[in-house]
């Protein structure tokens, strides 16, 4: 029998590492962008077309590279980070595996311009498939110049699996945001189909996270700062109140390296306890400066695990530092804010006994018209009090400034709401003089509905959020969703990835009756929202209606029913609201001419139905 194993050829073995290592745009983006960082450069321009599909092209002004070490980085396992085993405990660079270029190379069109400061021309590399096309001298500026032209072209099932060009185009932004914020001393530009998305000078961190999230995170940071024999932290974290629902603004780095870390996560939620609302993420951008040879770096092949040699100090510490944080800065509320004490020394309660009623005194027979008469000036000397002449005129007793004393009386005897009337006029009531059914709220939460078998009880909040749920889903099929215009426009303020996002659901958003126009890189301006949003926030209901859609993990939804769901969960009545008899009416006339009345959006029951029979068994049960 023949030998039946062999070794692969490079390219297979190349294009199975590229499974691994580049499994998107934005992976090819962080390797490429990583390697520039590692060749000291301190500019760095990122530009893609079609969301990396068509260009991924980096420009650093690094050291450059020779002649032969531009050809030697797509080989595998070729670097120059590291020369020996024990270097891997030692690791400050951003790459040492050597298998990103190489992987790279294998599944794209690879152009690679470099020239080192001190030679005077450059070097060109041309690579399709992990096999060199051409090679020479080239002029060049100094650094290196890497362009990676369709993605993919040899695998097209990898690449029938990419998402939209809007989900990867902010998968990229993701990770260039991570890059720029582990390196706010190094200049960072990003272009995408010609369009300028970030220009970020070199500043400080603060300034990068401003630069990068929007000018309104200014408000929002509160900077973090500890120094231990262990690991030094430093970093900003955000105040409680503007905690998001979704996950995508906490960001560890460990010697400047992105990391996921849920052991860590976990340790400034804790610190986070009872401030945070429930189910919210704060922002954070935490920088932990530890030993590298008190971790291992060499777990994933994206690099971004880490093992560490004593993970609980780690937590105790984080966790303390960032509550130290907080109590520093008083983020934690100290008063009750739900009590008013503004009136308290403003009114001194006095006695009733010690009360006086006020008197007036005028002249009853004072004439304006008086020709001058002693008579009548001496007349109106005489003055009279104000009850001596009610008395006289009226028939008003004396005593109406005791009038003050009624709180002293008991109460009167209760008056039936409707008279008596004899039983032969009932029958001449109309229909129309009948009183309406009336509806009973419990807790402000639940409508309690009296029906021929028994009652009901109905989530209201629910109900409403399935009321308007279909009546969204008709707007965005009808494409004639009702829209009311803002006295004054809204600016709202995104980064850039919800940008990206927004204009990618623009349609379905103005279908909903949203009037939205673009001002700016990252700036909308808000004319008009949907005619069934009452007493909102133009950009608040903008940033939850993308937190929402964002935070919906139901892959059975598409992107109207998704963006539907999430509009109507934010425009509902909320629990706790109070409603008049006629809005509970209205409301329970609306659900029944739902399609789907009994079923919330999330699975749930909206209605739930007590029978006379149920209730008589429960009386009839012993203790």
């Amino acid at each position: 029998m023949s030998d039946i194993i062999q070794l692969l050829p490079d390219s297979v073995a190349n294009q199975i590492a590229a499974g691994e290592v580049v499994q998107r745009p934005a992976s090819a983006v962080k390797e490429m962008m990583e390697n520039a960082i590692d060749a000291g450069a301190d500019q760095i321009k990122l530009i893609i077309k079609d969301a990396g599909k068509s260009l991924i092209q980096v420009m650093d002004n690094g050291c450059g590279m020779s002649v032969t070490d531009a050809r030697l980085c797509f080989e595998r396992h070729a670097t120059s980070k590291i020369r020996k085993a024990e270097d891997l405990f030692a690791i400050r660079t951003m790459g040492f595996r050597g298998e990103a270029m190489a992987s790279i190379a294998a599944i794209a069109h690879v152009e690679l311009r470099t020239r080192r400061h001190e030679d005077e021309l450059g070097t060109v590399v041309e690579i399709e498939g992990s096999e060199v096309v051409q090679q020479y001298p080239d002029q060049a500026p100094a650094g290196s110049s890497i362009s990676v032209k369709n993605l993919f072209y040899n695998i097209p099932a990898r690449r029938n699996f990419l998402k939209s060009n809007s989900v990867e185009l902010r998968h990229i932004i993701d990770e260039f945001q991570r890059i720029a914020l582990a390196h706010p001393e190094l200049f960072f530009s990003f272009h995408s189909d010609g369009n300028e998305l970030f220009h970020l000078p070199k500043e400080t961190l603060k300034q990068r996270i401003v630069h990068l999230f929007g000018n309104n995170y200014n408000q929002r940071l509160v900077p973090v700062e500890e120094t231990t024999s262990i690991l030094n932290i430093k970093g900003y974290i955000g105040k409680p109140e503007f905690a998001k629902k979704t996950r995508g603004e906490q960001f560890f780095f460990v010697n400047n390296r992105f990391i996921k870390d849920p052991y860590l996560n976990h340790a400034v939620l804790n610190a986070y306890e009872e401030i945070l609302p429930a189910d919210t993420y704060p922002l954070y951008v935490l920088f932990i400066d530890i030993d590298p040879a008190k971790i291992d770096i060499n777990v994933h092949p994206t690099k971004t695990e880490i093992k560490y040699e004593d993970d609980k100090a780690i937590y105790a510490i984080l966790r303390s530092a960032v509550k130290r944080s907080l109590g520093r800065f008083n983020i934690a509320p100290s008063l009750d804010f739900e009590q008013e004490t503004g009136f308290d020394n403003l009114i001194t309660p006095k006695p009733l006994d010690e009360i006086q009623a006020p008197t007036i005194n005028f002249n009853p027979n004072f004439n304006p018209f008086d020709d001058g008469n002693p008579s009548a000036r001496s007349a109106v000397s005489r003055a009279y009090s104000y009850p001596e002449a009610l008395e006289r005129k009226t028939s008003i007793p004396q005593n109406w400034d005791t009038l003050y004393q009624i709180s002293e009386q008991d109460e009167p005897q209760q008056l039936p709401l409707m008279p008596e009337e004899p039983a032969q006029e009932a029958s001449f009531i109309q229909p129309s003089d009948q009183p309406k059914k009336q509806f009973f709220q419990l807790h402000n939460r639940y409508i309690v509905s009296q029906i021929h078998s028994g009652f009901m009880l109905i989530d209201q909040q629910a109900a409403h959020e399935r009321i308007l749920f279909e009546q969204f889903q008709q707007h965005l099929n009808n494409n004639q969703g009702l829209s009311q215009q803002s006295l004054f426009p809204q600016t709202v303020e995104l980064n850039a990835a919800d940008f990206a996002l927004i204009q990618d659901m623009l349609p379905e958003i103005q279908s909903l009756g949203f009037q939205l126009r673009p001002f700016g890189k990252t700036t909308f301006i808000v004319d008009g929202i949907p005619a069934d949003l009452e007493n909102v926030n133009e950009g608040q209901i903008i940033e939850k209606l993308l937190e929402d859609f964002k935070n919906q993990s139901d892959l059975r939804l598409n992107k109207r029913e998704k963006l539907a769901k999430s509009l109507a969960k934010n425009a509902a009545i909320k629990a706790g609201s109070k409603l008049d008899n006629e809005a509970m009416a209205d409301l329970i006339d609306r659900l029944f001419a739902c399609e789907s009345p009994n079923i919330s959006l999330h699975g749930k029951p909206v209605i739930i139905t007590y029978t006379l029979q149920e209730l008589a068994e429960r009386f009839a049960k012993t203790l």
